[in-house]
């Protein structure tokens, strides 16, 4: 289970970065998209990464305890 939510985080943390290149235009892809140079994505992005990043603390700390 601790690995199912690790890997989880990291998803989370994987999307956010993809979402913050393309809201601020470095990771123009697909050509189409609708998150492109659009500047909340970078903050929906931000959010998404620092929520991954908290998760894969909170598991690394059961994991000590456990």
């Amino acid at each position: 289970m601790r690995t199912i939510g690790y890997g989880i985080g990291l998803l989370m943390v994987v999307f956010g970065l993809i979402w913050i290149g393309q809201g601020s235009g470095y990771f123009p892809y697909p050509a189409s998209s609708f998150m492109i140079a659009q500047k909340i994505w970078m903050l929906w992005g931000a959010i998404l990464a620092t929520a991954g990043i908290v998760v894969m603390v909170v598991i690394s700390r059961l994991r000590r305890r456990g």
